[in-house]
């Protein structure tokens, strides 16, 4: 018979996302990433070719959600925003929920390749129209 105490145990992982997140959004919350000479690592792909990858503005998007501004945040990233968000969080409580009841659970592959199809569209998209 399994303990309560072993399930908040499976929760650790879960948990330290949490907290890593949490850091991220606190450090988001005073450095502008739209500041020319932030402490913010800057996207590498766009550095070395200088086309926006589909997560360029991610940053920028997080920022201007901690702040309110969600028109901004569709302007810096909206496949992120509108699909990957909803997606991510999806993802988070499954990846929780089995954790929590110790069953195992996998994405379906269909996710993935859905990811990558939008990823690819997104990326190509965003470029050709100059967003």
């Amino acid at each position: 018979m399994r303990t309560s105490t072993g399930a908040f145990s499976r929760l650790k992982a879960p948990v330290g996302v949490l907290a890593a997140a949490a850091a991220g959004a606190a450090l988001l919350l005073f450095v502008d990433p739209n500041q020319p000479g932030n402490l913010l690592p800057k996207c590498p792909f766009h550095w070395l070719t200088g086309l926006n990858c589909p997560a360029c503005g991610v940053t920028r998007m997080t920022h201007a959600l901690l702040h309110g501004d969600v028109v901004s945040a569709f302007h810096f990233n909206a496949a992120l925003l509108v699909l990957g968000l909803p997606l991510a969080v999806w993802l988070f409580a499954r990846w929780t929920r089995a954790k929590w009841t110790g069953e195992r659970r996998s994405v379906p592959k269909s996710v993935g390749f859905a990811v990558l199809v939008v990823g690819a569209v997104w990326g190509v998209g965003r470029n050709l129209a100059g967003i």
